[in-house]
């Protein structure tokens, strides 16, 4: 049994600050102005501080500079609940170096140089309820390194280098998080963790999920597959009935979403499709979710035809929120090409003539009450969706079916047809060519000294100008000129300034003269690849590359006395500052987002919410790589960055109420 010293009292703060005495005994570097707490930033030394006050149940010592830690560093300690020793040198821990802390319940070593985790490394931490490791460069954990924890609600353990777990008994764990390590497979059964209800597997490289790695999460709310390789939503997914958050953004090779595989996921309420290779959404996609409130589909090749022209309208009438607008355009057919998908026009989609109003948004999809048969899945068309009815218009008889391929797509009488790649593709009749048959084939009568070749891209740099601090324009005007003719195109960035050089990959159509790629870091410099794919010629040409800076981003006069940089703490602002911000913060319980998420723990007694974490203030402590913010009419939407409750002050296990959240590190 845990048992915990009972939370301090807070006094006024502002009077705290002004009239009552500094508290005595507060290491050198550090500040100690709130009961019981001892705040170290940017201390810029090897070793830990001395002299820390043995009352002391909060303990922050970030960004030191910390290189190693001593057997006996926390022995003078027993009370401590929280140790934030994230953002430092440690590459590894001595053997039961926080056995005195038998009351520790939050332990923040992200940001780290740790590389490996024993069955010592934790020994003595029963209480432990909140474990980060993330950020470091673990590459093995020993079995059973954390089974003594049956109290542990959080498991962080992102950006690593595992290639292997080992199975986690955890029956109170509500949040765990595998992002961005090598763990392309995770075997059925590794997680004994029947109370998870955040769950974030992005970037692992996974190429399927199994039903048995997930049916035993009954209560998962929270679902993060982005960034991997998954063909298809896997059917283990569409089992979890209780899911209110679901990422797939990032699975190029998901380029069709079946009414079948979404059924049973009708609570969800936030859902980011971006980053796919859908070319249409099912028409009953309102019906599915009726509780969604956040929807993300931008970079997706959209085929804006007949089938997709419920989308403006429902974006309209519904409180869904669409995150990136500017960025979920079409790319198909030539006419709508690069218009934004919400601001597009019933009459717009090419939809069958009728001699009666526009039909509305209920009309085009099908209602549950609705009576009407159903059609077989095709095999040719690619955006037609299975088991859905044709929709019918007012006064047509009978009613005309929705054209994935209408004939505008093709011009001078080609054949649209689907393609290898389940893209929509033309055949040309004889004298025209292009991908759209737009473009007449011309024939050179004069003799030729050899036998003409396809003539290849030459590896010349690739045209890349600044738009703005956060945007780049790529000229692609040399393919629309190439001989050879291609399938799409492939542009690739990362960032060569910043920690993060991940590749971003996208993929654009064949005729796009140019293209700009946004939400870029400011003052950063970008390296940008394009390569066409599917060359008549039958091989892949040889990529091209250029580089860019963006412009610095041009700051208010008002703006803040710290500014956060990747990957770096913020420049320290003064002592007395620091003090002010950290003592009114505490006092009114100020935050960044607030999270009621609560899950009942394996005994069922005590309510918990699966995103407590360290403290970070803004201008004290800045996450290293900060997620890209969503707003929606001037909205924060909570696909940004992640936000976890501070810890100072922390009550206990048992989070009765709505507490302020940090972003995430």
């Amino acid at each position: 049994m845990c048992l915990r010293m009972p939370p301090p009292l807070l006094l006024p703060l502002l009077l705290l600050l002004l009239l009552g005495p500094r508290a005595g005994g507060c290491p050198v570097g550090c500040q100690c102005n709130q009961p019981h707490t001892v705040f170290c930033a940017a201390r810029k030394a090897p070793t830990m501080p001395l002299d820390v006050p043995p009352g002391t149940a909060n303990l922050y010592v970030f960004e030191n500079g910390i290189t190693m830690l001593e057997v006996d560093s926390f022995a003078g300690l027993p009370g401590l609940q929280l140790l934030d020793l994230s953002q430092n040198l440690i590459d590894s821990l001595p053997d039961g170096i926080f056995q005195p802390l038998a009351n520790l319940s939050n332990l923040d070593l992200s940001a780290n140089r740790l590389r490996e985790v024993t069955g010592e490394t934790f020994r003595g931490l029963q209480c432990l309820e909140r474990l980060y490791l993330g950020k470091n460069h673990i590459h093995h954990i020993e079995p059973g390194a954390f089974d003594a924890m049956s109290h542990l609600l959080e498991l962080k353990l992102q950006d690593n280098q595992l290639q292997a777990l080992p199975a986690l008994h955890l029956p109170s764990l509500l949040l765990l998080d595998l992002s961005y390590n090598s763990l392309m497979e995770l075997e059925p059964g590794v997680l004994d963790t029947a109370n998870l209800e955040a769950l974030r597997l992005a970037g692992l490289g996974l190429r399927h999920l199994s039903k048995e790695l997930l049916g035993s999460l009954h209560n998962l709310r929270d679902l993060d597959v982005s960034d991997n390789h998954l063909e298809h939503l896997p059917p283990a997914v569409g089992s979890l009935r209780s899911l209110t958050r679901l990422r797939l953004a990032g699975n190029p090779r998901i380029a069709q979403l079946w009414p079948e595989e979404l059924s049973g996921l009708g609570t969800l309420q936030e859902l980011d499709l971006s980053n796919l290779s859908l070319q249409a959404l099912p028409p009953s996609f309102p019906n599915l979710f009726p509780r969604l409130r956040f929807l993300a589909a931008a970079r997706n090749p959209f085929n804006c035809v007949c089938s997709l022209s419920w989308f403006s309208q429902w974006v309209h009438d519904s409180p869904v929120a669409l995150a990136s607008p500017e960025e979920t355009r079409c790319h198909f057919p030539p006419k709508n090409a690069g218009r934004l998908l919400f601001q597009l026009q019933y009459s717009d989609f090419g939809c069958p003539a009728t001699t009666t109003s526009t039909p509305t948004v209920a009309e085009l999809v099908p209602s549950p009450s609705r009576k009407v048969p159903t059609q077989p899945r095709p095999t040719e068309l690619v955006t037609q969706v299975p088991n859905q009815p044709s929709v019918p218009l007012p006064t047509m008889q009978p009613a005309p079916e929705l054209q994935d391929c209408p004939a505008s797509t093709c011009l001078n009488g080609g054949t649209c047809h689907l393609g290898a790649w389940n893209h929509l593709a033309c055949l040309c009749p004889e004298g025209f060519t292009g991908q759209y048959c737009d473009s007449i084939v011309t024939l050179d009568t004069s003799p030729s000294p050899a036998p003409a070749t396809p003539r290849a891209l030459r590896p010349l740099p690739l045209a890349v100008e600044p738009v703005s601090p956060t945007s780049l324009r790529v000229a692609l005007q040399r393919y629309l000129h190439n001989t050879v003719q291609f399938r799409s195109l492939r542009l690739t960035y990362r960032n060569l300034s910043g920690p993060d050089k991940r590749p971003v990959t996208l993929r654009l159509p064949a005729w796009l003269p140019e293209y700009t790629v946004t939400q870029l870091q400011p003052n950063a410099t970008y390296s940008i690849c394009v390569q066409a794919l599917g060359t008549s010629r039958g091989t892949e040409d040889e990529e091209v590359c250029g580089e860019a800076r963006t412009p610095l981003a041009v700051r208010s006069n008002h703006s803040p006395v710290t500014q956060a940089h990747e990957g770096n703490l913020p420049l320290l602002i003064a002592p007395a500052l620091a003090a002010v911000l950290l003592a009114v913060l505490a006092a009114v319980g100020a935050a960044y987002c607030v999270r009621r998420g609560r899950a009942t723990a394996a005994q069922g007694k005590d309510q918990v919410g699966p995103g407590a974490g360290p403290l970070e203030l803004e201008g004290v402590k800045a996450p290293l790589e900060p997620g890209p913010k969503t707003v929606v009419g001037g909205e924060a939407l909570p696909m940004g960055p992640e936000c976890e409750v501070p810890l100072m002050g922390y009550p206990g296990p048992s989070l009765q109420g709505p507490l302020a959240e940090k972003p995430y590190v």
